[in-house]
């Protein structure tokens, strides 16, 4: 039965079973050291000359090959033990070897940290970028990260929901990404933004308390901490107000962090206004640590509250800061009924920021349909494209929609700041390029006419911006 390389230090003096990937090989004329890696480290191989058979295969061995090993976990020669590894104190004494698949030279190194790689390069051989130490270490973090907030999540009672993927295209801040329907010529489904409609028709089915590991996808410009795509540990709750969820969420950020090890500059997180965020920091994305707590680790969490809940664009209009489905603070309420002092109303809206990233943001929302329709309307909007818009919303918060809030925390960008890492690209498995490009595979691409065809749609040829 194979075991995993760390295994082995339990093992001394007994026969085991390996089999992993050639790391680096050492020829010292009658023995060579082979070290093999498996996902869960590194432990040594020792072939000697004595057994020419095994030898001769054992020569062949070349970096990245996959091999399966038997053989005897013995301890090290004293002068031999290698502290940095939690096997450096054993080595394997092989026996038998099996050569399981060769592997060519890499197209670049894999034995470094790999930022001064070219991106494209990287991207389209992701396979073996990942195979990098630092990028297994991230991975392993973030799934860590996700299991520990899932499990803080059900011991506060909540559950766990699925939503559609394929959803209605409605404008909540970024360009949807939009999906033909082969049954409906010439009408089309949305990739969801985010889950934020569904999970507050969750709320109005009673279910209360509500979380999904979701999966969003924006088209929208990107940047060093924004992708198309993107996972959210997505939250909802109902019959809380602003500061009993921003308690339930820190302390299920507090416990899942913990539990991988972290610490915290501050507990409770230090709670800034917008307007304090901005006047002391010039941003609501602001970094606490001093630069000797950079240097440390630690993790500088905090909250920014009382959000304008509106703001200009170009053309002179009202749009909102964060999500037309947020309640306004309780005294800008008649305000938003009204349509007047729009400049000064303030939102339910809270963020989460931590080391100068956004790792999280919700709001308490609209549970009354006259209060989301106002808000649509200091936005422009006739009542008949906000009934085509947002009419399913309107009509279920007609049957009893209780008070409701929620959050939704990027999975990426809380593991940048847990790792320090600086891109998204470093945190997630198979991102894509700078210029929008999926890693290996080559998308986006051209269909086949015949899938054209099906779906009733006739290219236009345009020039590139």
């Amino acid at each position: 039965m194979r075991i995993y390389s760390t295994e082995t230090v339990e093992k001394v003096d007994e026969e085991v079973e390996l089999a992993g990937w050639v790391d680096a090989r050492r020829d010292h004329g009658k023995l060579i050291f082979i070290d093999l890696r498996d996902k869960n480290g590194i432990v040594q191989l020792v072939f000697n000359a004595k057994d020419e058979k095994l030898w001769k295969i054992a020569e062949e061995l070349r970096p990245e090959w996959v091999i399966r090993v038997k053989g005897k976990s013995a301890k090290r020669p004293d002068n031999m033990v290698n502290d940095e590894l939690p096997t450096g104190k054993v080595e394997i004494a092989v026996s038998e070897l099996d050569i399981l698949s060769r592997s060519e030279t890499p197209p670049f190194p894999l034995d470094t940290d790999g930022y001064d790689i070219d991106e494209e390069v990287r991207l389209k051989y992701r396979y073996l970028d990942l195979r990098r130490r630092r990028l297994q270490q991230n991975l392993r973090i973030r799934s860590k990260l996700v299991n520990e907030m899932r499990k803080a999540l059900f011991e506060e009672g909540f559950t766990e929901i699925e939503t559609p993927l394929l959803t209605k295209s409605t404008p909540e801040g970024s360009r949807d990404f939009i999906v033909p329907s082969r049954l409906n010529p010439g009408k089309f489904y949305a990739l969801p933004q985010s889950p934020q409609q569904y999970k507050q028709l969750l709320m109005v089915a009673g279910f209360e308390r509500y979380f999904q590991i979701a999966r969003a996808v924006r088209d929208e410009d990107l940047r060093a901490d924004r992708g198309f795509e993107h996972t959210q540990v997505d939250i909802e709750a109902s019959f809380l107000n602003r500061d009993d969820f921003m308690k339930i969420d820190e302390g299920i950020i507090v416990k899942a962090v913990e539990a991988l090890g972290y610490r915290f500059k501050d507990k409770p997180f230090p709670v800034f206004t917008y307007d304090e965020a901005m006047e002391k920091f010039g941003s609501d994305k602001f970094d606490l640590r001093t630069p000797e707590e950079k240097k440390n680790g630690a993790l500088a969490f905090a909250w920014v509250v009382d959000f304008p809940f509106f703001e200009k664009t170009d053309d002179g209009k009202w749009t909102f800061t964060h999500n037309p489905f947020s309640m306004p603070k309780e005294e800008f309420l008649q305000s938003l009924l009204d349509g007047k002092n729009i400049e000064k109303i303030l939102t339910t809206q809270y963020d989460m920021v931590c080391n100068g990233l956004e790792v999280g943001g919700g709001s308490i929302r609209a549970h009354r349909p006259e209060i989301l329709r106002a808000v649509f309307k200091v936005m422009g909007y006739e009542d008949e494209m906000i009934d085509e818009q947002f009419g399913h919303m309107l009509e279920a918060f007609k049957y009893g929609a209780p008070p409701h809030g929620g959050t939704a925390h990027g999975v990426e960008r809380l593991v940048m700041a847990l790792t320090g890492e600086e891109y998204l690209r470093e945190v997630q498995a198979f991102p894509q390029s700078s210029s929008g490009r999926t890693s290996v595979m080559d998308a986006p691409s051209e269909v086949d006419k015949k899938q054209l065809d099906e779906l009733g749609l006739e290219l236009k040829k345009t020039k590139k911006k």
